[in-house]
């Protein structure tokens, strides 16, 4: 397993923008599934199950609680990025209903119907679609700008408040330890090999 290195602190926008990265990850994980079922390819149908049981777990109900808990409320505080704020988390809500509809289709052993893949694709395309823009626009806009509206103690204390939440969620080193859950399920799909991603 990865391991986090000795006397690391983390500050809180880091924190979030790594667990972007491993939700970057799945969402690769999602194009090759979509790739699939636009090819009419078989695939195992478990590996989308786990994709999205760690966006469940990881993303939605860790993740964004943070941000919904300990960054959107201090914006609002300092009426700052308000709009932003109030479209992220519309975002959030409507990311948690298509998980669970890629959850449930994904759940079917075969596709009864040809209808089952088409709602799954486009369930697929939708998440697909807002969660790029969702993350990059935290990441250059709101996380940047989170340092300047508290103080460097706050900012200071976030970071080992965040790190113990990730500790008391995932056990030690969780972070790592959901990585290497994201990577065993890139294996199985053959897409862990991060060259295979280089042109040729």
């Amino acid at each position: 397993m990865t391991q986090k290195p000795k006397g690391e602190d983390i500050s809180p926008a880091e924190d979030l923008m790594r667990e972007h990265g491993v939700l970057n990850r799945l969402l690769l994980i999602y194009d090759e599934h979509l790739r699939r079922l636009v090819a009419k390819q078989r695939f195992d149908g478990s590996v989308l199950v786990g994709a999205a049981d760690i966006i469940r777990h990881f993303v939605e109900e860790y993740h964004e609680k943070l941000e919904e808990d300990f960054l959107f409320p201090r914006f609002r505080q300092a009426n700052k990025m308000v709009s932003l704020v109030d479209t992220l988390l519309l975002q959030h809500k409507a990311g948690r209903e298509v998980t669970a509809q890629i959850r449930e289709l994904a759940g079917l052993a075969t596709f009864k119907y040809v209808s089952d893949g088409d709602k799954l694709a486009d369930a697929l395309r939708s998440f697909l679609r807002m969660y790029r823009p969702h993350e990059a626009r935290e990441d250059t806009v709101l996380f940047p700008a989170f340092r300047s509206i508290v103080s460097a103690h706050e900012y200071a204390a976030l970071g080992e408040d965040f790190e113990k939440k990730e500790d008391d969620w995932f056990g030690q080193d969780g972070f790592f330890k959901v990585v290497d859950q994201v990577a065993e399920l890139e294996k199985k799909l053959g897409i862990f090999d991060l060259s295979k991603f280089t042109p040729q």
